[in-house]
């Protein structure tokens, strides 16, 4: 077993707390420029999605790839959420079957912000996948913290607490 599982578990986790946070603002505050690199709350999620459904579509060969990093591929929360709910599912499912070997296989893939082809081994990729989601969910809890009196505590540690992956 390879602890990927446990990082998807944590994404889904992480996304939800997130989504919930997201809904709890009005319109205007969640799509208000507020100087992050996606703009706003709703630009920095579909960017996670954007990524995510990219990464898959590398590691699978299957779903949608977006040619752009800033696509909006869904306008409004709802449909956003249901579709990062759905990926969320599709990642777990994906590394549930993966075994050591698989995560030696290369990965030849064209980066969408520039030209050239890059091949990596896929564990590596998937240690980016899953700290790429961190990174840009952080961005999210900043805009979050800038808008609500308490934005969610993200930490993998509260996760392992909560659902006791991860702790023995």
């Amino acid at each position: 077993m390879t602890i990927f599982p446990m990082f998807a578990a944590y994404n889904a986790w992480a996304n939800r707390l997130l989504y919930d946070a997201a809904a709890a603002l009005t319109d205007e505050q969640y799509r208000a420029d507020r100087g992050a690199y996606f703009r706003s709350v709703h630009g920095t999620l579909n960017h996670l999605l954007v990524a995510d459904l990219l990464w898959m579509r590398r590691f699978t060969g299957e779903g949608e790839a977006p040619d752009r990093l800033d696509a909006i591929v869904h306008d409004d929360l709802g449909s956003l959420r249901l579709a990062r709910d759905r990926e969320d599912e599709r990642i777990a499912t994906f590394v549930a079957g993966l075994d050591e070997a698989a995560l030696g296989r290369l990965l030849s893939y064209r980066r969408v912000s520039a030209p050239e082809s890059v091949t990596q081994p896929l564990g590596p990729a998937l240690f980016h996948f899953f700290n790429h989601q961190t990174h840009h969910r952080g961005q999210v809890h900043a805009l979050l913290t800038g808008l609500v009196s308490r934005a969610p505590s993200l930490d993998l540690l509260f996760f392992q607490r909560e659902t006791g992956i991860g702790m023995a």
